[in-house]
């Protein structure tokens, strides 16, 4: 894992999921309105500041356990990561570090896109600093760093059982977890002003495919990045088919619900079914023949595409579809494997039990993420605010917050 290509590789995957968080803020960006564009993109900025700061300084601690019993690591065990750096092999685990943040920062700042419109950066900020130290950090000391989820196949089933929960790069603790945790903020904040079916339309469809072609360019360091440490990253080949097959196929399958539902595909739809489509593969990526990977993109694009309409049918005002897309693809990525995982899911030469994992694990995250959020949300909302006024947002939520506007349409000079 120490040879130059290995060490190569896992830097470029960092460069490239971190890349991926920029792709949210245009991704974002262009779906809401023009006087909200530099809010929300810098929602997306300020989780990369903040969040990575967090990591180093004790989120990295955090992400692994001595027992499956445990919440969450020491954060102060190697605070700054001082230990760390001087010790023996220091160039491969700060890396691993690195590699890790990007994940933690991508986490949060997808689930700003629920509260667009209406939300007050310093008060974002406070909320991403709180739910990444007590829903991120522990999450993923439970799916990848020896905690509960990653023993829960051999506290069921027994060492000798070969099951254990699979989630290769973040079903759970990426997108259920962001999902989970914009549905909550969703309710904490309410609706905006005007909230219906067809009213709020995207402002600038360019920049929200920019934003989803350099989501799916930094989804392979994503999900195929984790094979830096492995002796011959061999497992590369099948996760970068997969991440390219599942995200087309979720394209085509988002696209004819469109169709039929509404007469014309768009290029928002074929955007957001990329989205999807990643979103799914994410856990599945390197348990899946490429075949059941292309037919899980198609479900994934199909269900989301429909998912998305829930929250006009049930009232509840998820700007931007986090939850549409991101908790309704993660849990058919995760449940999924249940099913097709190769050698353990039930239809192809294993039984339920990859199923049991995959449903309690992703329940468990969904859980636990919504209610953190709603907690954090809802106290800071009843004391300093969290949502910014009616007037404000009438106003403009860019020059009110930022004193900026995303578009100079008149030269003053």
């Amino acid at each position: 894992m120490d040879a130059p290509g290995n060490i190569s590789w896992g830097i470029t995957a960092t460069a490239l999921v971190l890349l991926m968080t920029p792709g949210v803020a245009f991704f974002y960006g262009g779906l809401v309105k023009a006087k909200s564009v530099v809010s929300m993109m810098m929602m997306s900025f300020g989780s990369i500041g903040l969040v990575a700061v967090l990591w180093i300084l004790f989120g990295f601690s955090m992400s692994a356990v001595d027992s499956p019993t445990a919440f969450a690591g020491n954060p102060f065990a190697d605070f700054g990561l001082g230990s760390l750096a001087a010790g023996e092999g220091s160039n491969v685990a700060l890396i691993g570090v690195a590699y890790g943040a990007t994940f933690a920062i991508i986490t949060v700042a997808l689930i700003s896109g629920a509260i667009a419109d209406r939300a007050k950066f310093g008060s974002w900020l406070i909320f991403a600093g709180v739910f990444a130290t007590v829903g991120y950090f522990p999450i993923a000391a439970w799916v990848w760093g020896g905690g509960w989820i990653m023993e829960l196949g051999t506290t069921l089933f027994g060492a000798d059982s070969g099951i254990g929960v699979i989630d290769y790069a973040g079903g759970t603790a990426v997108h259920i977890n962001a999902g989970a945790a914009a549905l909550a903020l969703a309710l904490v904040l309410g609706k905006r002003i005007g909230f219906q079916k067809g009213i709020l339309k995207p402002h600038n469809v360019p920049l929200t495919l920019l934003g989803a072609a350099l989501l799916w360019f930094g989804w392979f360091g994503f999900n195929a990045g984790a094979e830096w440490l492995s002796e011959d990253m061999g497992g590369v080949g099948l996760i970068g088919l997969n991440t390219l097959g599942a995200t087309a196929a979720s394209i085509l399958g988002w696209i004819l619900i469109e169709k039929i539902k509404d007469g014309k595909p768009t290029s928002i739809g074929a955007a957001s079914g990329a989205v999807a489509g990643l979103v799914a593969i994410t856990p599945a990526c390197a348990n899946l023949t490429p075949g059941w990977s292309l037919l899980l993109g198609a479900v994934a694009g199909i269900v989301c595409a429909l998912a998305v309409e829930l929250k006009f049918r049930l009232g509840f005002d998820d700007s931007l579809d986090v939850v549409g897309i991101h908790l309704v693809g993660g849990l058919i990525g995760t449940l999924y494997l249940g099913l097709f995982a190769t050698g353990t899911g039930l239809f192809v030469g294993g039984d339920a039990r990859q199923l049991v994992v995959q449903l309690i694990a992703a329940l468990g995250v969904l859980i636990y993420s919504f209610v953190v959020a709603f907690i954090i949300g809802f106290v800071i909302q009843k004391t300093i605010g969290f949502r910014i006024t009616n007037e404000d947002e009438i106003a403009g939520v860019d020059a009110v917050v930022h004193g900026e506007e995303g578009y100079a349409l008149i030269d003053a000079r």
